[in-house]
């Protein structure tokens, strides 16, 4: 059996009586970072006296996929393998849902565990969802895009969750402030950790509690739902059915197509 192993945030204790009884029963780990992995064991025998014998070690990240499963053959899987992330829920951005997705494409069983995970945790702690809620993990780093993903977030009918690095927390926070100074975010870090410490206010007070703060840590953000959401889409029909010029359809269309303007713009003008 294959088994996708959740693994503690941050306290060593939130490790499962379950997770330990497979991890025992697991002849190879395949994992994020063989590093951190072959410490979490150090760890939880040190700490639990779990017992766990794993001597098999194989890295799985974005670097090595395509050699990673080049290289994987059905009998592979005749033994127990465990996969685990470096923290936290398996397959949530981290390279676990690629294993996944091999799994089902094969027909090789596998098993998803439960366990910890910061999202769900922040979730709670935020106060701010009730049901629903949109996961966005980490945003891209620089540029347009991250101007346009928290610009997207803001827009959001539901609350949303922002995973970050101390490096750009508090560049977060700040671009959140320009734009809606008075948006309700909740920030945790070090979640479950000794020094876990939680901020709830609006963007603009939150900016300035971060400036005085130690920003060291991983982040998890919660950002209020919009109070204006925006329900309706504009279609390929709606654009179509515009008395515009074909140049200002064609870059309305690649926008919500992905095709290219000039073969859109060719098309329109046949």
């Amino acid at each position: 059996m294959l088994y996708f192993v959740p693994t503690p945030i941050g306290n060593l204790e939130d490790i499962s009586l379950r997770a330990l009884s497979i991890l025992r029963s697991c002849e190879i780990v395949v994992c994020e970072d063989t590093r951190v992995s072959k410490s979490l064991v150090r760890l939880l025998n040190e700490r639990f006296d779990a017992h766990i014998n794993i001597q098999n070690f194989i890295p799985l990240h974005t670097h090595n996929e395509s050699e990673f499963f080049a290289n994987l053959t059905r009998e592979f899987f005749d033994k127990n393998i465990a996969y685990m992330s470096d923290a936290g829920m398996p397959g949530i951005s981290d390279p676990g849902v690629s294993l996944i997705r091999y799994a089902q494409n094969h027909n090789i069983g596998y098993e998803v565990l439960s366990g910890a995970n910061a999202a769900l945790l922040s979730v709670v702690a935020s106060g701010l969802c009730e049901k629903e809620f949109v996961f966005l993990g980490f945003l891209p780093n620089t540029g347009k895009e991250r101007t346009q993903a928290i610009q997207n977030a803001l827009n959001l009918a539901y609350p949303c969750v922002i995973y970050e690095s101390p490096k750009r927390i508090l560049s977060l926070v700040n671009d959140i402030a320009k734009l809606e100074p008075e948006r309700e975010i909740f920030a945790i870090k070090e979640a479950t950790k000794k020094f876990e410490t939680k901020f709830k206010s609006s963007a603009i007070k939150m900016s300035e509690i971060l400036e005085r703060s130690n920003l060291n840590g991983e982040w998890c953000v919660v950002v209020s739902q919009s109070d204006n959401p925006s329900f309706e889409t504009i279609s390929i029909s709606d654009i179509n059915a515009l008395d515009i010029a074909p140049k200002a359809k064609a870059k309305l269309l690649s926008k919500i197509t992905g095709q290219e303007v000039k073969k859109i713009y060719n098309e329109l003008t046949k």
